[in-house]
């Protein structure tokens, strides 16, 4: 698989297969991510790998929190700005409306809705979660340099044969998910992201996911 194999056939994936994921293969991929760029080589990403029955442990109190604070609790950052809009916040409610449809969830079906994202807690079927966090000092560049090196991690899962889901869904417990991975009050945590093999059976990993024609993003001068 070459580079525009991997980006054309990433994608988020909301349905795993139970198969495991061998600790080799990972250790090899995060190896090879290393390499990812940062400014002033500062590598500002650190990350706790969780399987087996350290992430069911996770899961079972992540799903308890969510019950009692269903909106979340103690937040370290925003996950979507509060004036998002224009075409930002139509791609947005876009992928959300395609994603529901694809598995037959009817606009006012709020409870299903609610049960598929909750989901999201049983890592979609994953066997691996991946959760990442820096030191809270760390600004937009290195937060950054972090999203850098998260897509060559998901470019590098897809060359291994594997999938994944990125997940800032997590971070609405931020400051909980510090405690339950034992994380210190000096770091901030950032997003999960689910790994395994997906179902190509499964209808949600098949929807159209658009992206904008570069002529809407990108502006060429001089060429």
């Amino acid at each position: 698989m070459n580079v525009t194999e991997a980006v054309h056939s990433r994608r988020s994936i909301r349905q795993f297969l139970d198969k495991p994921v061998d600790r080799a293969t990972l250790e090899q991929v995060l190896e090879t991510a290393q390499r990812s760029p940062s400014g002033g080589n500062t590598q500002p990403w650190n990350a706790i790998v969780v399987g087996g029955d350290a992430l069911k442990e996770i899961t079972a109190k992540i799903k308890d929190k969510a019950k009692a604070a269903p909106m979340g609790e103690n937040m370290e950052y925003a996950i979507y700005p509060e004036d998002l809009e224009g075409r930002y916040e139509e791609q947005r409610r876009a992928v959300g409306r395609d994603m529901f449809d694809s598995i037959g969830l009817a606009r006012d079906d709020s409870a299903g809705r609610v049960a598929q994202m909750a989901r999201n807690w049983d890592s979609f079927g994953a066997p691996v979660q991946l959760f990442t966090y820096t030191r809270k000092y760390m600004g937009p560049p290195q937060w950054s340099d972090m999203g850098m090196w998260l897509q060559t991690v998901m470019l590098l899962l897809r060359e291994a044969g594997l999938d994944s889901c990125p997940q800032e869904i997590w971070a609405m417990y931020g400051s909980y998910m510090r405690e339950l991975l034992g994380i210190d009050d000096d770091h901030i945590f950032f997003c999960g992201m689910a790994i395994g093999h997906r179902d190509p059976d499964a209808p949600i990993n098949k929807f159209d996911v658009p992206r904008v024609p570069i002529r809407e993003a990108i502006e060429f001068r001089g060429l």
